[in-house]
């Protein structure tokens, strides 16, 4: 089975995410090759088209697997590949426009992917060819280890508390406000941003903080969240995405309202947790839910035979 992924390639990387869940399936035994997007808009995005058809052609794929909306349309205009779209947030709920491609892709495409219920409650695609799944998480990255050892190997003071914030400083949607004020506010706390890190600096920086804090307006995970929970770090979070679901009712994990006073409270409520009892049980909560990359790539290629089946019964 031939996959030819079709992602944005922008920043000249694929997003992590693309690229661990395309490892995850090689060892299933499906093969792949990937087309990157340059551009932005729908027009930038179309620009790729005679570059996209030469892809197709030389590679011949049973199936194109398109991540975002946008580059599920462009994978749509031609009909003789099947297109399988898994939409990630901004696809969805970042403006009308793009929701609007988005849901066009979803009539076009032989099969969609939400990464999150919210997602799909947000587009109300009435189709019946789709599952919602989160994208997995690699357990051998993510995995606890103890404060002191996690804060040695990021060469970050053993004697300062921190808190991890969910995000860029710099981005809106992740409302950094309210976290520096709630942070201020429950005092001798130092704010960490969650930007430019590895993969596996960020499973430290899980360890070696007393919380992740995530006062996000919109998010359609987090999968920060869920790392997380994967790490046994405590967590308070505001209430997006499907974030009750992930947490459940993990100890050491609150939600919190967009008050000032409930997030210090809640803040407050994490650290104790942190300093008596340490770790959290929200890893063997994400191994229930099913979301390590092997069982996430399961499921995935599950679909991709159903989409040939189908494909080849026409």
């Amino acid at each position: 089975m031939r996959i030819l992924i079709i992602a944005s390639y922008n920043s000249n990387r694929f997003s992590p995410f693309v690229i661990e869940q395309v490892e995850s399936l090689k060892y299933l035994g499906v093969e792949f090759e990937y087309f990157g997007v340059v551009g932005k808009s729908v027009l930038g995005y179309l620009k790729n088209w005679a570059r996209l058809i030469r892809k197709i052609k030389a590679y011949k794929p049973n199936i194109i697997h398109a991540h975002y909306g946008l580059s599920g349309l462009l994978a749509n205009l031609q009909r003789k590949i099947p297109v399988i779209t898994t939409y990630h947030g901004s696809d969805i709920h970042s403006s009308r426009k793009i929701l609007f491609m988005s849901k066009i892709t979803m009539r076009w495409s032989a099969y969609n992917i939400f990464v999150g219920q919210s997602l799909f409650d947000i587009a109300k695609y009435k189709g019946k060819n789709y599952i919602i799944q989160s994208c997995g998480l690699d357990l051998s990255i993510i995995k606890p280890v103890s404060s002191a050892i996690a804060k040695a190997q990021l060469g970050i003071d053993q004697e300062k508390s921190y808190i991890l914030f969910g995000g860029s400083f710099d981005k809106q949607v992740k409302n950094y406000p309210l976290a520096k004020q709630s942070v201020e506010s429950a005092g001798n706390c130092h704010l960490i941003e969650l930007k430019g890190y590895t993969k596996e600096q960020v499973a430290l920086l899980m360890n070696a903080c007393h919380l992740l804090l995530v006062t996000s307006f919109r998010e359609s995970g987090p999968l920060v969240i869920k790392e997380a929970m994967a790490c046994n770090c405590p967590i308070v979070t505001t209430d997006v995405g499907d974030v009750k679901w992930v947490i459940g009712n993990t100890e050491g994990c609150y939600i919190t309202s967009y008050d000032i006073d409930d997030c210090v409270e809640n803040i407050k409520k994490a650290i104790q947790f942190s300093i008596e009892t340490g770790k959290t049980n929200g890893r063997k909560r994400i191994i229930e839910i099913g979301l390590d990359n092997e069982k996430v790539a399961k499921k995935i290629l599950r679909v991709y035979e159903q989409v040939l089946s189908k494909s080849k019964n026409k």
